[in-house]
């Protein structure tokens, strides 16, 4: 009964832990997929660097 119970719980923390690990890869995915989305206001943001001294 002991080993039956420990292998039920064994087999429990395995699907929990592949129900995880799909959330944060569907999360990852979802926040590339925005980032990609993001259009810039405008074209030439970031190519020349203003130094002051």
């Amino acid at each position: 009964m002991a080993i039956s119970n420990s292998s039920l719980g064994a087999n429990i923390s395995m699907a929990l832990m592949s129900k995880v690990l799909d959330t944060a890869q569907e999360a990852g995915d979802a926040v590339i997929e925005m980032m990609e989305a993001v259009v810039p206001t405008s074209p030439d943001l970031g190519q020349y660097i203003d130094i002051r001294v």
